[in-house]
């Protein structure tokens, strides 16, 4: 799954100062802890999410970053090992040896280890494309930043020739274990960080890291149909996994342009035509836009402005490939502003036949009269 803005995570502005950053963090971090939670998968994930998106937005520089690029500026910089030790040490020292003994302390303070493979971090890439786009498909080349394996240590982290060692204070575990009363106490080995090995002598490349930030571009394929926050998902094109770990996921979300003269309704398109009041009455055929190229529509003798029009399958195509939508068409009667001196006068003959104007209250039988064959069809 794609991760949520981190912004909505903790509940803040994106104009949110960095003290309301902190308290919002702090008041989700208590409620949601771990060993407040026992047991509960779901507040142990709200804990870890809260945790990751204090992580960037406690920091300026990567905050920035966020802001502009959303979570590929940041891959990789946001976890749970960005959490100010600050706020919750004493978590550390109240909560620790109960984790032990009922099987969840490890979860806080970089108690459980971090060694060994783990799978990259998911991204997510916002892109926008035309109404066209979305219409017919398309394919696009986009650009992101994210981490990929260190092609000089194979992300190892050490530098070519050697090879990372177990750490000696913790004896390959990641954790040091500390014994207080009845409890024991789980730390994250301040050596190692909790990866259990110790690199000598770091690969100049990536400084230890394993992995190095690089700008990749991606093949994109558009399919037809694809709506406004739909989502595309790209496999094994996010983040590089750690310690020969798979790699995450890309998302691409999807935003459509607004058409100029097109406006969608699920699959359907609805828009407006202005006709002449001759067309309108006298009816005819006529040719309106459409998804692939110009419509042909017959408009009945005596039509109303404002009625509407539906064109099976000409609307937008199913994303899932099942069909295609109706196109609504709706006429609007267009009254001319200037007249040559024959259109007045024909228009002033056509006035002396028809019937004085007078105002009557509309009965809905007469609506219903009026719409006659025509509203059965296009109602």
């Amino acid at each position: 799954m794609s991760k949520r803005d981190f912004y909505d995570v903790l509940g803040v502005p994106r104009t949110a100062s960095e003290q309301d950053i902190k308290s919002a963090y702090r008041k989700l971090a208590l409620k949601y802890h771990p060993d407040r939670n026992p047991g509960d998968k779901a507040a142990e994930e709200q804990f870890k999410e809260a945790a990751e998106a204090y992580a960037v937005l406690a920091d300026a520089e990567k905050r920035a970053r966020y802001d502009r690029f959303g979570h590929a500026g940041v891959s990789g910089a946001a976890g749970a090992g960005g959490v100010d030790p600050t706020i919750f040490a004493d978590f550390q020292d109240i909560f620790g040896g109960l984790g032990d003994i009922f099987g969840f302390g490890d979860i806080f303070g970089g108690g459980r280890r971090r060694g060994g493979p783990q799978r990259g971090a998911d991204l997510r890439y916002d892109m926008e494309i035309a109404f066209e786009q979305s219409a017919r498909g398309a394919e696009t080349t986009i650009q992101i930043p994210r981490h990929e394996t260190c092609e000089a240590c194979k992300g190892s982290g050490a530098a070519p020739g050697s090879a990372p060692t177990a750490c000696s204070q913790c004896r390959g575990s990641g954790q040091l274990r500390y014994q207080q009363g009845f409890f024991t106490v789980a730390r994250t080995c301040g050596q190692c960080r909790g990866t259990g090995k110790v690199i000598a002598k770091p690969c100049a490349t990536c400084h230890g890291q394993g992995t190095t930030e690089q700008q990749r571009k991606l093949t994109v394929k558009i399919p037809a149909g694809i709506a406004t926050g739909q989502r595309l998902r790209l496999t094994g094109e996010g983040e590089a996994g750690t310690q020969g770990g798979p790699p995450g996921d890309l998302y691409v979300v999807v935003h459509v342009l607004e058409h100029e003269f097109f406006q969608r309704d699920g699959n359907d398109l609805h828009c407006e035509i202005p006709l002449t009041f001759t067309t309108l009455a006298l009816g005819g055929d006529i040719t309106v836009p459409g998804v692939d190229g110009e419509e042909t529509l017959r408009v009945p003798e005596g039509t109303q402005t404002g009625a509407t029009f539906r064109l099976k399958g000409k609307g937008m195509p199913d994303v899932g490939g099942r069909g295609k939508g109706d196109l609504l068409v709706t006429v609007q009667a267009v009254t001319p502003k200037k007249l040559t001196r024959d259109q007045r006068k024909l228009l002033e003959q056509l006035a002396e036949t028809l019937p004085a104007q007078k105002f009557e209250p509309r009965r809905r039988e007469d609506d219903a009269e009026d719409r006659g064959i025509f509203g059965k069809i296009f109602g």
